[in-house]
């Protein structure tokens, strides 16, 4: 792909004919080269395909970024053990296949009902996730009683390769070896493992060094969280839209090798970079279909992805923190399937800016919590994305 610097610094890129594969012929045109269908629609709008459920904002850590915000203690209006129970029931129907869903926090392990709601999870047919904390709550006997649960999947973050690095995000000393020994943990007793990472001005040269270490660490998917500035993360400094460019091709440069899947959270226009490249290379558009990339087309905030709080509130993603009802008085399906916010989320056609014109929306969309973040329009464009279309 070719990108050529404003004089406004902004980056404009040409997705010509040249980005395709040799063979594709100059007489296609260029929206032939985005008609790639995926197993699922575009919009998603009678399930997602994951629900986030914040189970408590309470943890000993003290992260820099924390969506959260996150406190030691428990709030009290947290959901009951009966609630929590009520909304997985209510969530069944959805209808199949059931969404997905991933326990997070503060740290989860703060709840002593964790194990009780995995189980009835698994009960009602539900894949189950946990996004862990690295603190000393997590002990192999209770990673293996999880495990008996029914957890099929633990991410950790590894925000640094040395521990200098991650422990100053965290703010506690020692995370960064307790992590590395949870991760030997989590695969000693047979739950696959996740690694996120945070992507900031800060963290971003130290990606290639971290992307080494999380290759001894057998998982099955390293996230990549290019950072929205909300919650404590306000404080730190975002990439350049330029070096989110490069670092995007840098990710389709070690995906072709990594031993594990490698995946963007709020970084959505990875799907763009990795398309044309894709067909550059000379990938059908069906493998494309079949790849992680082309399985993620279309999935982003409201569409795909709903977050529902530790009180209650169900919002598009943890980082766009719109409420568009509360599990107390509203079905979870209901808001997801019907509410104002998530119906207009899912029509791209009311994007504003060069998002809405853009010929990748559909598979993209562009971050809308960054949008919001910057602009307090969740339709305004992604910042951080300096994809031109041609003819703007």
């Amino acid at each position: 792909m070719r990108f050529f610097r404003r004089p406004d610094g902004s980056w404009r890129s040409h997705a010509r004919l040249a980005d395709a594969p040799e063979g594709a012929g100059r007489g296609v045109r260029r929206k032939h080269l985005l008609e790639v269908q995926t197993p699922h629609p575009y919009i998603l709008d009678r399930a997602p395909l994951l629900v986030y459920w914040e189970l408590t904002r309470a943890c000993d850590l003290a992260c820099q970024h924390c969506r959260a915000e996150a406190v030691p203690d428990r709030h009290p209006l947290e959901l009951s053990t009966e609630e929590g129970r009520r909304l997985l029931r209510d969530a069944v129907r959805f209808g199949k296949p059931l969404p997905h869903w991933v326990l997070t926090g503060g740290d989860p392990f703060k709840r002593p009902d964790l194990p009780a709601l995995v189980e009835e999870a698994r009960a009602l047919g539900f894949g189950v996730s946990l996004a862990l904390s690295a603190t000393p709550l997590v002990t192999r006997a209770a990673v293996r009683q999880l495990a008996r649960a029914g957890v099929q999947a633990v991410s950790l973050s590894l925000d640094g390769s040395t521990a200098d690095r991650h422990d100053a995000l965290r703010g506690i000393a020692g995370c960064f070896d307790l992590t590395l020994r949870l991760a030997r943990m989590i695969r000693e007793e047979g739950i696959a493992l996740q690694v996120n990472t945070l992507v900031t001005a800060s963290t971003a040269e130290d990606l290639p060094a971290l992307y080494e270490l999380v290759r001894g660490l057998d998982v099955v998917r390293w996230s990549l969280f290019f950072l929205v500035r909300t919650g404590r993360g306000r404080l730190l400094k975002e990439v350049s839209p330029w070096q989110a460019e490069e670092l995007c091709h840098w990710l389709v440069d070690v995906s072709a090798a990594s031993p594990f899947a490698i995946k963007t959270t709020e970084a959505p226009h990875f799907r763009r970079v990795a398309l044309l490249r894709m067909l550059r290379a000379g990938v059908s558009l069906e493998e494309v279909a079949r790849s992680s990339v082309g399985r993620g087309f279309g999935v982003r905030d409201g569409n795909g992805i709903v977050f529902v709080s530790h009180t209650g509130d169900v919002y598009p993603s943890g980082f766009l923190p719109l409420a568009a009802g509360n599990v107390r008085r509203d079905s979870l399906v209901d808001v997801y399937r019907s509410s104002e916010l998530f119906v207009r989320l899912r029509d791209t056609g009311r994007l504003h800016g060069k998002c809405g014109r853009c010929p990748f929306r559909e598979i993209c969309g562009g971050s809308r919590a960054r949008a919001y973040a910057h602009t307090g329009d969740p339709m305004a464009s992604d910042p951080l994305c300096p994809y031109v279309p041609v003819g703007s």
